[in-house]
């Protein structure tokens, strides 16, 4: 019965280089013993001169941490795989890339910066000058885009494009690491480039201040070789998606919320793009973002690095990128899973035959800006949350200091409540809301907050189709009650 065994990076080059090898065997010990016999070199590494198996080397079965049980023992049943996982403090290959032809040469500087790349045959000075020949556009400098460049800049990407137009705050520092605490109030552009040339004078970087839209992406990703996706929105995934399935740029996609992270590589020939596995943007709002679900300020850090890595092997040449591969990652547990992504021949972008040829208006397409539509039509649709009456945060002060007769409804969860909150303020989180409204007066007025108004303007709408016609919504929600009313409170 033959099994499938998975050999570790620095043992393929005794196995010719597979990755994966069938074994026959009934226990684990035969699989390991036929092995070792099958690919003689293998063996010194796997047993003592005793014939024992060697104590830094683990065997999985099926995943399955095997190491207290009598391994050499276990059955190997049918369908079963063994994973060998060596301790690993460098590591070896034999593969060679093709020298390709008139790219830069390397410094005597440069030589000694990368020469841990160098030595390495699967980059060498060829794979080196590659890198600095090399062009990587992130979209994005915060908490992806942070380890992204630094690491790109790190290994000797020559050029590093940044998209961006926001400036440092406090909150970003919890994972924006390319920022410090001096930079509070810098445009983050500016914070980067410093750290960027700090680690590597040698890296060339652009700066492109401005807002990623439909009518500059195509020009801004034209000259990179592969463009790494940082964004905290759906309007701009999509938007990045198209553009590099257009111009047939690579998209290293990562993502995050919580302490969870997912990656992938988009958009490379035959391979799915974004729309492949979400081919539809979420309802505006169902999907908080990190601003309002929170994220592990180390999460980032893990998922760029995937990123990162990715857009490395792209510029190489190297490796197994994750086409076709959906990487999720659970920091709570530590585990990692790997879904299997197909390219679909119906998708509106990448498919066969393709409907979308331009970029198109993704703020219209996510739900976030209406189509324009017949009065009739537009007299019974769906109100937006632009279309949900506000107050602002100087009026309802205004209503308090005259004692008018109305409540203040606090949506939030309650670990948000205790960073802040309006004094005398009712709280039902939003996901309680619909069994919950009877504890509210319909014929009161209601003013509806949460920590900047998305999920308030929810809130609006439900109640309003339940009769609560008094609700209004707080433009700007909780932190614009700080900003004008309340300083004193801390922001999140």
């Amino acid at each position: 019965m033959a099994h499938k065994v998975h050999i570790p990076t620095p043992l393929r080059s005794y196995t010719d280089q597979h990755d994966i090898v069938e074994v026959d065997g009934t226990t684990v010990g035969e699989v390991l013993a036929n092995l070792a016999t099958k690919y003689g070199d293998l063996r010194r590494h796997l047993y003592t001169e005793e014939g024992k198996l060697r104590s830094f080397v683990n065997v999985y079965l099926n995943d399955d941490d095997i190491r207290y049980l009598q391994k050499e023992q276990t059955p190997v049943r049918d369908g079963d795989a063994l994973s060998i996982i060596p301790s690993v403090a460098g590591g070896v290959g034999t593969a060679t890339p093709t020298p390709p032809v008139e790219l830069p040469a390397l410094s005597s500087e440069e030589i000694q910066r990368y020469n841990r790349h160098l030595i390495m045959p699967e980059v060498g000075m060829d794979g080196q000058r590659k890198l600095k020949a090399g062009s990587v556009l992130c979209i994005g400098a915060g908490g992806l885009g942070s380890p992204v460049a630094l690491y790109l800049a790190a290994a000797g990407v020559g050029r590093i494009g940044l998209v961006d137009f926001d400036v440092v705050d406090h909150s970003n520092l919890q994972r924006q690491i390319i920022h410090g605490t001096p930079d509070v109030g810098r445009p983050k552009l500016q914070s980067a480039k410093e750290k960027i040339q700090a680690i590597n004078p040698h890296v060339r970087v652009d700066l492109h201040e401005t807002q990623l839209s439909s009518t500059n992406a195509l020009a801004l990703f034209e000259p990179y070789d592969v463009i790494v996706d940082g964004t905290d929105n759906f309007p701009t995934r999509y938007l990045v998606n198209d553009a590099c399935v257009l111009l047939g740029k690579p998209n290293a996609y990562g993502s995050i919320f919580r302490f969870e992270g997912q990656a992938s590589v988009f958009a490379v020939k035959g391979g799915p793009c974004y729309r492949c596995l979400y081919p539809e943007p979420p309802p505006p709002g169902l999907v908080p973002s990190c601003a309002e679900g929170g994220v592990l300020g180390v999460l980032p850090g893990l998922v760029g690095l995937v990123q990162a890595t990715e857009a490395i092997k792209l510029v190489l040449g190297v490796g197994e990128p994750l086409v076709g591969r959906f990487l999720i990652y659970d920091a709570l547990r530590m585990r990692f899973r790997e879904l299997k992504l197909r390219r679909d021949p119906e998708c509106p972008v990448c498919g066969d035959h393709p409907t979308v040829k331009a970029l198109i208006d993704y703020e219209q397409f996510c739900g976030l800006r209406p189509a324009a539509m017949p009065a009739a039509a537009a007299a019974s649709a769906t109100p937006t949350r632009s279309e949900v009456p506000e107050v602002t945060a100087e009026d309802v002060k205004a209503k308090l200091d005259r004692g008018d007769d109305f409540v203040i409804l606090d949506v939030r969860e309650p670990h948000e409540v205790q960073i802040c909150r309006i004094e005398g303020s009712v709280v039902i989180p939003l996901g309680q809301l619909p069994k919950r409204m009877d504890e509210l007066d319909r014929n009161r007025d209601l003013v509806i907050h949460c920590r900047s108004g998305a999920r308030s303007a929810q809130a609006v709408t439900l109640l309003q189709r339940q009769g609560f016609d008094k609700a209004v919504n707080l433009k700007g929600g909780i932190l614009a009650w700080i900003d004008k009313v309340d300083p004193s409170q801390p922001k999140y």
